[in-house]
């Protein structure tokens, strides 16, 4: 057997089989895991066709079909991020449709119908109370242009669609769910300025004989604790996640009223509440809870005996697990590895057997071409450390000349109040089989690490991120494995903002890519949408009482301080990051002189979802990379005008 010798090529000209064609078209998003009786359902999310989300059922004897049609996109625009946006029961479908945000009624083979009238409400994170024939869930209400949306919880009848209130007066609110006998509803709400991760409430309340709600207690909670992801236990026990000793950890309130801690470790067992429906515990009887939690940056899985209390791991070869529901005989979840594409997953008890139903992406690639991550630890200011993943470049068929180092891609993730991924991500490979290196930060603020980690973003946004994405960096120069004059920095939303602040306020990094990015924290804070509305409160300071500190940590305003070339990615109904944004900063840096480029999509919104743009993207950004640090692009890649570029 002879082989063959790898190649000798400048690291960013090598050329990889993981092209963007292959990525747009043989990869999906997932989520949504659901069981009903003997059926599974998920979500998929199809850049093909438009970004449009469409549920899928697994039948028992394997048989595998899309329930809503097209045009139907499964999606719900309460707090913009949405999530949460069907509900199964009874071989019933519920849904929220996106492009009229009205309730729909299916069974699977039919139609779906109308339940809802077209008002000008969305709906998320709906439950079915069969007594009562009603759903109950968030609903939201834009009517009043001249007021931000009103949130409530809500019920809707299934005979009539009628929308009735049930509990007001919080800005938010989130999670409603029912005690298994039917008679007492726990959900958690928050309130401007907070946000869910910094202060929530947990509340009980008797559901009347009329259907209304009785006076809530509130159960736990407060200005220092987030709490969120209430579920029922089968024996009636009302279970939740409270960072009140710092971490995430799983509670339960006793008949008494009593609350206990269930497992205190130093892990988090939930996301950040940016979407609804997070579901990362479940029960398979009353005597066991499965749980995911996160340690590291890397996901487990584990099963709780809720007598004993002893945690006993699950061994699994995922690293990023989630949307978990189980039975008794069963468990299904959506999970990814960094060699594993995300995938549905069925495991069944009494064999311990494990079956994917669904994969992101079917595409076979040779080991060969993927480079597997390292985690980091890295000093950082004060003192401190903080958290990365290195992908290394990595292509069989390819060597560096000797000396040269790589060029480096910075990831600073969105949020960013959030966490990086290690799952298998054909973008990242995309990078590393090409010829660079790519670094996935876990800046000060991010979450998997306990509250005090996340709160040392409070009021240093622009700062504390920065400095961390910088440091980072220069930690793997200065150990001589990438190249300190060929940094690069990327990231989207508020990865977006961080990106625009490290190329203005430091000399790190020589070029950058904003995706729908914040460059006007203070026009940020006047124009986004109600649930992020008073979020720069803790992030920055008060608006418009600390002004002077929005000015001087947006990147528009010092212009005259950024000396590399930029390359910005907008969607133009994007609602969160306004195209406007975007659009000053070329303009200051076209005046300046400054080598800039410009990619507005039509029809996308906060992220791109129409496998079109997704591939201009990221060839657009990879072009870009390859005229400024001077490498020759082993495909043909359709060009970006860059101005003022010699």
């Amino acid at each position: 057997m002879t082989m063959t010798k790898p190649q000798t090529a400048p690291f960013g000209s090598w050329k990889s089989p993981i092209t963007s064609d292959l990525i747009v078209s043989e990869t999906i998003k997932l989520g949504g895991a659901t069981l009903d009786g003997e059926d599974i359902y998920w979500l998929e999310g199809r850049p093909s066709e438009g970004g449009r989300y469409v549920l899928v059922r697994r039948t028992s004897d394997g048989k595998v079909a899309d329930v809503t049609p097209a045009p139907f996109n499964v999606r719900t625009r309460v707090h913009e991020y949405g999530g949460a946006a069907f509900l199964i029961a009874d071989r019933t479908i519920y849904f929220s449709n996106f492009a009229d945000q009205r309730l729909y009624q299916q069974t699977p083979g039919s139609q779906p119908k109308p339940l809802t009238q077209e008002a000008n409400r969305s709906y998320a994170d709906y439950i079915l109370d069969k007594a009562r024939n009603r759903l109950i869930g968030v609903c939201e209400d834009q009517s009043n242009p001249d007021r931000e949306p009103v949130n409530t919880l809500a019920s809707v009848d299934l005979a009539s669609g009628e929308v009735q209130v049930l509990v007001s007066g919080s800005d938010f609110y989130s999670s409603p769910r029912l005690s298994p006998d039917g008679s007492q509803l726990a959900w958690f709400s928050w309130n401007h300025p907070n946000m869910p991760w910094d202060s929530t409430w947990l509340w009980v309340a008797s559901i009347q004989d009329d259907g209304s709600i009785g006076e809530a207690s509130c159960i736990a909670g407060g200005e220092e604790e987030s709490v969120s992801n209430p579920e029922w236990s089968p024996d009636g026990k009302l279970y939740f996640v409270s960072d009140r000793n710092n971490w995430w950890n799983l509670y339960r309130r006793e008949s008494d009223g009593t609350i206990e801690p269930l497992c205190e470790m130093e892990a988090e067992f939930t996301f950040p509440h940016w979407v609804f429906g997070i579901s990362t515990y479940t029960f398979a009887s009353a005597k066991r809870l499965i749980c995911t939690y996160t340690q590291q940056g890397s996901w487990y899985l584990a099963s709780l005996d809720t007598k004993t209390k002893q945690l006993q791991p699950l061994e699994m070869p995922y690293t990023d697990i989630g949307s978990l529901q189980a039975t008794a005989d069963r468990l299904v979840f959506v999970a990814g590895s960094p060699t594993e594409p995300t995938a549905v997953v069925q495991m069944d008890w009494e064999s311990g057997q494990q079956q994917i139903l669904k994969r992101a992406s079917n595409l076979e690639i040779d080991s060969g071409y993927l480079s597997v991550p390292e985690a980091i630890a890295f000093p950082t200011e004060n003192n401190q450390t903080a958290y990365a993943w290195f992908y290394p470049p990595q292509n069989k068929d390819y060597t560096a000349p000797e000396g040269e180092l790589p060029p480096l891609l910075v990831k600073s993730h969105g949020g960013p109040t959030a966490a990086t991924s290690v799952t298998f991500n054909l973008k990242i490979q995309y990078w590393t089989s090409r010829g660079f290196g790519y670094l996935d930060v876990n800046y000060g603020g991010s979450t998997g690490y306990g509250r005090n980690y996340r709160q040392r973003l409070k009021n240093h946004w622009g700062i504390v991120d920065v400095n961390d994405c910088a440091n980072a960096a220069k930690y793997l120069a200065d150990t001589g494995r990438v190249d300190g004059d060929r940094l690069a920095i990327t990231g989207g939303s508020a990865g977006g903002y961080t990106t625009l602040a490290a190329l203005t306020f430091r000399d790190t990094f020589k070029a950058g890519a904003s995706h729908y990015g914040v460059s006007d924290l203070e026009a940020l804070a006047k124009e986004t949408h109600k649930f992020e509305s008073r979020y720069l409160d803790g992030l920055v300071g008060q608006y418009p009482q600390q002004q002077a500190i929005y000015k001087e940590r947006s990147p528009i305003y010092h212009t005259e301080r950024l000396s590399c070339p930029v390359i910005f990615f907008q969607g133009l109904e994007d609602k969160i990051v306004p195209p406007n944004q975007a659009e000053k900063m070329v303009e200051s840096l076209k005046s300046k002189g400054l080598p800039v480029a410009y990619v507005p999509f039509e029809g996308e919104q906060h992220g791109f979802r129409r496998s079109e743009n997704i591939k201009r993207a990221l060839d657009g950004e990879f072009y870009f990379y390859s005229r400024v640090f001077g490498f020759e692009p082993a495909d043909e890649i359709d060009p970006v005008e860059i101005m003022n570029l010699d």
